[in-house]
C-alpha cells in the first residue's frame, strides 16, 4: 500500500508491502528513518526550520524541523521498539531556488535538522540535498531503500 506524505505530515509503517512516498521536495526536506532490525520505516516532510508562533508548533508539529525531527525519532522508538542507534537516517531536499532566496529556507531547514539530529544523538548516513532540483522519493518499508527522481526547478 502506498502511504503519501504531504507538507508537514509524517507517516510510518512496519508492513513490508508498504511504500512511503513524498513528492516535489524543493526547499522542504524529507527526513527518513529505517530500522533494519524491526523492519520499520518512517518519513517526515519538513517545511520550515522553526515555528513563528508557539501555537503553530502544537498544531502542526511535522511542519517544522524543531518538532518534526524529534517526532519522527520518538515514533520509531515508541511505536516500533527501535533503538536510536539502529536507525538509518537519510535527508532529501533542501534545494535552493534559481531566483534569489532571501530567506534561505532550504539551507536553514538543513541546518536546523542537523542541529536536532545532533541533540537527539543520531546522525544522517546519507544526504541528497541542495542544488536546484525538485526531488520525489519512494521508500520501501521492506528494505528501507529510497528511490529518488529529480526535476530541475523552474526559474
Amino acid at each position: 500500500m502506498n502511504k503519501v506524505v504531504g507538507l508537514g505530515e509524517w507517516k510510518s509503517s512496519n508492513n513490508k508491502i508498504d511504500t512511503i512516498m513524498t513528492f516535489a521536495l524543493s526547499t522542504c526536506v524529507a527526513v527518513t528513518a529505517y530500522c533494519p532490525i524491526k523492519r520499520a520505516a518512517g518519513l517526515v516532510h519538513i517545511v520550515l526550520p522553526e515555528p513563528l508562533l508557539s501555537r503553530d508548533e502544537q498544531k502542526r508539529p511535522g511542519h517544522f524541523a524543531t518538532t518534526g525531527v524529534p517526532l519522527l525519532i520518538q515514533m520509531m522508538v515508541e511505536k516500533y521498539g527501535c533503538r536510536k542507534a539502529d536507525l538509518i537516517i537519510q535527508l532529501f531536499g533542501g534545494a535552493e531556488p534559481k531566483r534569489r532566496d532571501y530567506y534561505r529556507i532550504g539551507s536553514r531547514n538543513l541546518e536546523q535538522i542537523q542541529s536536532m539530529l545532533t541533540r537527539l544523538q543520531v546522525r544522517a548516513v546519507k544526504s541528497e540535498v541542495g542544488g536546484q532540483v525538485s526531488r520525489t522519493l519512494h521508500m520501501s518499508v521492506e528494505t528501507g531503500e529510497v528511490t529518488l527522481s529529480t526535476l530541475p526547478l523552474s526559474s
